[in-house]
């Protein structure tokens, strides 16, 4: 692809990023199930009481951190992992257009 082409589609994709919506969240969605223990319960033949959604976050040198994620906030949070995927996609493809560039030994 000729430089002026790489710069094009360079920018193209820094509008798609900038056009996004600041819907964005780190982290994994976990689904769990828990047995509560009571003699008796139809829990303790089956899964467990649930699903129960957890958001787990993990930080660099600290534990992972859950977060309790209510039944009516999953499809938002689902939605807000994507949305980083996307624009992670975005910023990877811009990268390697710069370092295409500068191979090029174009202005970057």
């Amino acid at each position: 692809m000729t430089n002026v082409k790489l710069q094009k589609r360079r920018e193209n994709l820094f509008k798609k990023l900038q056009s996004m919506k600041p819907e964005l969240m780190r982290g994994s969605l976990i689904e769990r199930y828990k047995k509560c223990g009571k003699i008796g319960c139809k829990c303790a033949d089956g899964p467990g009481h649930g699903p129960k959604y957890y958001l787990s976050i993990s930080i660099s040198g600290k534990r992972p951190e859950m977060i309790y994620v209510p039944q009516e906030y999953v499809k938002k949070v689902e939605n807000y992992l994507g949305n980083l995927g996307k624009a992670r996609e975005l910023l990877e493809e811009i990268c390697k257009i710069n370092i295409e560039l500068m191979r090029n030994k174009e202005e970057f």
